[in-house]
């Protein structure tokens, strides 16, 4: 029997939904939490598929994740790519798909690890043109951690001051400022398997789905589902999260490199939530009897 294993932090409601879920489908595939307490580097892996939900927060669960795919493992989502994304690479790679963006620029840090002596470390960079950054982005603009996620870290900045102050306490933080999109629509979007996505409208403000089926044309609906399918297929993210700012019909794409997306049932809203156990279940099962291992996708694979 294939086994299907679940990395898991302090989420209450999806992990026993979803593992109920895989085992109740009686599809030969056997779905559980793992247990880990160290690994060798020669260690076979018991799973055909890995869900990972935490390691961005448990290093050890990460070198666990490459490991696994070293092994022949398919983890959701691929730990090697997870590592190297950032919200400005996600920029330039809407550049050059084709899709809307704000426009976006990566700025040096303000603090460094006390290993860094500025005036010899640093030498390779001169002091930021805030007037420059300020005509580029427009005002106002957003300051945000290229690295950050749940809307930690993001400053909406309505005038030079109040961007300089902002970054000043971005500490070891590495910021990027970018075009403030008055937007007249906003929905995020859970994308599955590459191929499944639903779009839910989103008030930004009180972070709460919408519930509203008519709250795109659908002309405007299928170009976002099709923008989705774009961006996850270029990052190879079989479970992500894509939010979009609507203004004058052009969805920009706001946020999405979210690889560990908020699937509580209290926040997703209960039918979504279904929708999300339902579309996994179905995805991790195919995964594990119709395998695709990612070593091949990996440069050092003709090796072995």
């Amino acid at each position: 029997m294939k086994k299907i294993g679940l990395l898991c932090g302090r989420e209450w409601s999806f992990p026993p939904r979803f593992l109920d879920e895989v085992n109740g489908r009686n599809a030969g595939v056997h779905a559980e939490f793992i247990k880990l307490g160290g690994t060798n580097m020669d260690e076979p892996n018991p799973y055909a598929v890995i869900v990972d939900r935490i390691s961005h927060e448990v290093p050890y669960y990460r070198s666990y994740l490459k490991h696994a795919v070293l092994e022949g493992v398919h983890v959701v989502n691929n730990p090697f790519m997870w590592t190297a994304d950032d919200k400005f690479f996600g920029a330039s790679l809407c550049t050059k798909l084709g899709l809307a963006h704000p426009k976006t620029m990566a700025l040096p840090n303000k603090a460094y690890v006390p290993g860094i002596v500025p005036h010899e470390s640093l030498r390779n960079l001169y002091p930021i043109d805030w007037g420059y950054v300020a005509s580029q982005m427009g005002m106002p603009c957003i300051l945000k951690d290229a690295h950050g996620g749940g809307w930690r870290g993001v400053y909406v900045c309505n005038s030079i001051d109040e961007l300089i102050r902002a970054y000043d306490d971005s500490g070891l933080m590495t910021m990027i400022a970018q075009e403030f999109i008055h937007w007249d629509q906003y929905v995020r979007c859970m994308c599955l398997g590459q191929k499944e996505v639903l779009v839910m409208p989103y008030d930004t403000h009180n972070r709460k789905y919408i519930p509203d089926p008519g709250y795109l044309s659908p002309d405007l609906h299928d170009r976002i589902v099709d923008d989705c399918l774009t961006l996850v297929k270029a990052l190879g993210y079989d479970m992500n999260t894509v939010e979009w700012a609507v203004k004058d019909g052009i969805p920009y794409a706001i946020d999405f490199m979210n690889p560990a997306p908020d699937m509580d049932v209290n926040s997703l809203t209960p039918d979504n939530f279904e929708w999300c156990v339902t579309k996994m279940a179905d995805m991790v099962i195919d995964m594990a009897q119709n395998p695709k291992p990612q070593i091949q996708s990996m440069f050092w694979a003709n090796l072995f």
